[in-house]
């Protein structure tokens, strides 16, 4: 937005320096240091005007001297660069990116100052041409975006503007010269901001040079062609379509003034007698050959008649004069009016833009080259006490040091120096959350998106411990019908060999194979519990009623661990239980935070409604809580830390819960582990 602001200030002034006195060469020289601090990546700009010969020569621009050359000693020839020759039978702006692949600009000039990059413009009004302008940095590239070609383009009119009213006022100065009072009307008109202001000043002169105080003028354009008056309000007013017309074929049409010594019925101009007959000069308003309307200096016929050949040349001058400044202030106000239009428009367009990045909920903040920000959005996470006006202008690695040298500032060095689009996911510094970042590259720097991916994450692990549980469904299906057939055999031949006298040395053997065969069986149930993903039969069951039952078996337990249990039950709705399968929760649970304990310390179960409406099954230790490195991979089939365990005592849990629609939370710290199950009541 402010460089916005910037150019239509540097418009404003080069605007109010064409109404100036200026000469042409110190007005271009401001186009041209306009242009030059628009497009910092170009450092030369050449203003090139026509000379008789049919070659362009160099005029002003920046810098005036470059490879022992002056600008005026450059000369541009249309027959030998095909550049400037397109540019100037097309009259369009022709931008080279790549001069080593295109061969109309000049090899020569390409090659003594080293031109990567070449952009072409006509200085040209309303078809006609004035000169040609050329951009190019040297030996660089100038990477000119559409937006910055078409701020060139703004200039260069104004150049079109400052030339072609420097050859008016040229022209007229010579045909002035022996007339001060012309020099007073050019001045004059000069200084007028307005139309209606130049439009008075061509009225006063007028009426000294005619000696009539009934002078109009009708413009072309003007709401119903309705006429502008000087001191008679009613002068030419009410015009048809038909005198309009007339007064066209008449005078407008002519560039020349036309005396009418006798005005018909149907363009009378009214405020005379009705025996008097009127009589008329009409003098055409001409700029550079557009008719803008028609003067009227009205009267008697004998006051008419006996104006001379000097004062209609010196009326025709004036309006030759005034027609110009007309032109110029009405092309003025089409430009405000236009950039006023254009600036509305792309303060939308910004507003929109910045609308939508705002409302992404996601981080977004875009760096340039020297990795300073140029724009943060609100949801993008920053330090405490650090606020998006803070770190707007400052170094990315200032704000976030602790990033240097990570894999973000890696990757970011990578998309800006290679100018290619990155994509990586890396933990926050502050939470447990991660984020996936994307950084793209963009004009002046790159584009940067934090996405907090925690749900996605805790969907993946929560897909790979179902994926866990369904390939041991499989297993366990497989092992149910291969493995526990042939055990049952092996077992029932070492019963009956362990009854056999003549090997009772053996018995103790055949005992403890009994007993790893019935360990292998117990596993094998475990395993098929958690593999199991049939629905389970429920029914409205009392969970306090059930922990009530199991209480004994659990203080004995504890007793003979020397621990300590405690019981917390609050009232709670009945919920779809299987209480065969709650029982095996209860117990796995339990006897986990036992073992999680030292002597003496206590074990606390307890049952109450949460602030979401579900019903609790807490079970709290005072063990030393759970590691991080174990706490990812709890659930997890055939993980455990205990020598003699077996790894599927939480995956039974956690298959249990799910059959129950019900989830497992762990709180653990150095004070104890929870585990919280919820049920939906």
């Amino acid at each position: 937005m402010m460089r916005e602001q910037t150019r239509y200030s540097r418009l404003a002034n080069i605007t109010e320096i064409i109404n100036t006195k200026l000469e042409l060469r110190e007005v271009l020289q401001h186009v041209t240091q306009a242009i030059s601090e628009e497009i910092v990546t170009c450092n030369s700009v050449g203003i090139f005007l026509p000379h008789e010969d049919g070659t362009f020569r160099g005029f002003a621009g920046k810098p005036e001297m470059m490879t022992g050359m002056t600008l005026e000693s450059q000369i541009i020839d249309p027959e030998i660069d095909l550049l400037a020759k397109e540019v100037i039978e097309t009259q369009k702006t022709i931008y080279i990116p790549d001069t080593s692949k295109d061969s109309r600009p000049d090899p020569r000039s390409v090659e003594a100052f080293q031109i990567k990059s070449l952009l072409g413009l006509p200085i040209s009004f309303e078809q006609e041409l004035f000169g040609l302008v050329f951009l190019f940095d040297y030996g660089s590239p100038m990477h000119l975006t559409e937006s910055e070609i078409q701020s060139v383009e703004a200039y260069v009119n104004m150049a079109a503007v400052a030339i072609r009213n420097a050859s008016n006022l040229k022209q007229k100065e010579d045909l002035l010269a022996e007339k001060q009072l012309l020099l007073d009307v050019t001045r004059d008109l000069s200084m007028c901001s307005s139309v209606q202001e130049s439009l008075d000043k061509c009225f006063f002169y007028l009426k000294k040079v005619l000696d009539s105080r009934n002078i109009s003028v009708h413009l072309l354009g003007s709401p119903e062609k309705q006429a502008v008056t000087s001191s008679r309000r009613d002068s030419g007013a009410d015009w048809t379509e038909q005198d309009w017309d007339k007064a066209l074929a008449e005078a407008g049409k002519e560039d020349y003034a036309t005396m009418i010594r006798h005005v018909a019925d149907t363009r009378q101009t009214a405020a005379l007698p009705d025996n008097e007959e009127a009589g008329m000069l009409m003098i055409p308003l001409v700029s550079t050959g557009e008719v803008l309307g028609v003067l009227t200096a009205a009267g008697n016929e004998t006051a008419v008649r006996h104006f001379g050949k000097s004062q209609i040349r010196l009326a025709t001058s004036i309006a030759d004069a005034t027609a110009p400044v007309l032109s110029n202030l009405s092309y003025m106000d089409q430009l405000e009016s236009r950039v006023e239009q254009r600036t509305s428009e792309l303060a939308a367009a910004n507003e929109r833009v910045t609308s939508v990045i705002e409302s992404i909920t996601d981080g977004f903040f875009t760096l340039n080259e020297e990795w300073e920000f140029t724009y943060i959005n609100r949801h993008q996470y920053l330090p405490d006490g650090i606020t998006r006006e803070d770190v707007l202008g400052k170094n990315v690695w200032e704000v976030f040091p602790e990033s240097v040298n990570s894999i973000i500032y890696r990757e970011f060095h990578r998309a800006m120096s290679e100018r290619v689009s990155v994509n990586f996911e890396i933990p926050s510094v502050t939470d447990d959350h991660w984020f996936e970042v994307i950084a793209y590259p963009y004009d002046e720097g790159i584009c940067c998106l934090f996405k907090n991916i925690f749900e996605k994450k805790k969907y993946e692990k929560e897909l790979r411990r179902l994926s866990n549980l369904n390939l041991i469904g499989q297993m366990a299906a497989g092992i149910s019908h291969e493995i526990r057939n042939p055990m049952t055999t092996v077992r029932g031949f070492l019963q009956l060999l362990k009854k056999q006298e003549d090997l009772k040395e053996h018995h103790q053997h055949f005992g403890l194979m009994i007993e790893e065969l019935d360990r292998a069986n117990s596993i094998i149930t475990e395993f098929l519990s958690v593999g199991n993903t049939k629905t389970s039969r429920l029914e409205m069951l009392d969970l306090n009623k059930i922990l009530q039952d199991i209480a004994p078996l659990i203080k004995i337990d504890t007793l003979n661990q020397n621990k300590q249990i405690r019981f917390n039950t609050n009232d709670i709705p009945e919920l779809l239980l299987n209480r065969t399968e709650i029982r095996q929760l209860i117990v796995n649970l339990y006897r986990n935070g036992l073992e999680a304990m030292q002597p003496g310390q206590e074990l606390t179960i307890s049952t109450y409604m949460d602030g979401d409406g579900c019903a609790v099954l807490a079970v709290q230790d005072e063990g030393e809580g759970i590691r991080p490195e174990v706490l990812e991979k709890l659930g997890t089939p055939f993980y455990t830390t205990k020598d003699e365990g077996t790894g599927l005592g939480l995956g039974i849990c956690y298959a249990i819960a799910a059959r129950h629609h019900a989830k497992i939370e762990i709180q653990t710290g150095p004070g104890g582990t929870a585990f919280l199950t919820r049920f939906p009541c």
